[in-house]
């Protein structure tokens, strides 16, 4: 797994391009910065873009190649990022912490899945955010980008199953059309969801 994404993001291109993904930035024109965290956050095209915004921005991913890019584009843009190598699989983060985390394509078989969202309900502070853009299983037959095993991809039960323990502020099946780097492009089937948790 780790090579296989190691493999993915040692090409110069940014295989997801260098701007925000579109819901997350929209999300995050409407709070206050504070603490984010990035799981998973490769390339670094998402929480570069937060810490231009002012908030202190956390992230991490087991590629060491997602890591470098990640870095080099915050330096280009003049921003700081902590970004950290860690596997999803011995994720254990201290309670509390968050304002906001944010999972944008995010997918995995489902224990993990299932382990990686109650490690991020952990994670958030009282009243912190959960935003969320992932395929939805009608992503397979399209060729847009996502898994290609319904195992990896999302259905609305399963978010709502997942972060039940969370207050939902919206939670929507949609259809977009994805212009991000080589690897997302064109009409894609997605999910998004916001979610607060609890003080």
């Amino acid at each position: 797994m780790k090579s296989q994404w190691n493999e993915r993001y040692a090409s110069k291109k940014y295989q997801y391009g260098t701007e925000p993904n579109n819901f997350l930035k929209e999300q995050l024109s409407s709070l206050k910065p504070g603490r984010i965290l990035f799981p998973a956050e490769g390339e670094g095209r998402n929480a570069v873009y937060a810490a231009s915004l002012g908030w202190l921005t956390d992230a991490f991913d087991q590629s060491t190649e997602g890591q470098k890019k990640a870095l080099q584009l915050a330096k280009g843009k003049g921003v700081a990022v902590s970004y950290h190598i860690q596997s999803l699989d011995n994720w254990n983060p201290q309670p509390d912490q968050y304002d906001c985390i944010a999972l944008i394509f995010l997918h995995l078989p489902e224990r993990l899945r299932q382990q990686v969202n109650q490690s991020v309900i952990k994670a958030l502070k009282p009243g912190g955010r959960l935003i969320l853009e992932a395929f939805t299983i009608n992503q397979l037959l399209r060729t847009s980008g996502g898994p290609k095993t319904t195992e990896l991809l999302f259905t609305r039960e399963q978010l709502e199953s997942d972060f039940k323990n969370l207050a939902f502020v919206e939670i929507s099946e949609k259809q977009v059309v994805l212009d991000e780097g080589p690897l997302h492009q064109g009409l894609a089937d997605v999910i998004r969801l916001v979610a607060y948790k609890p003080a």
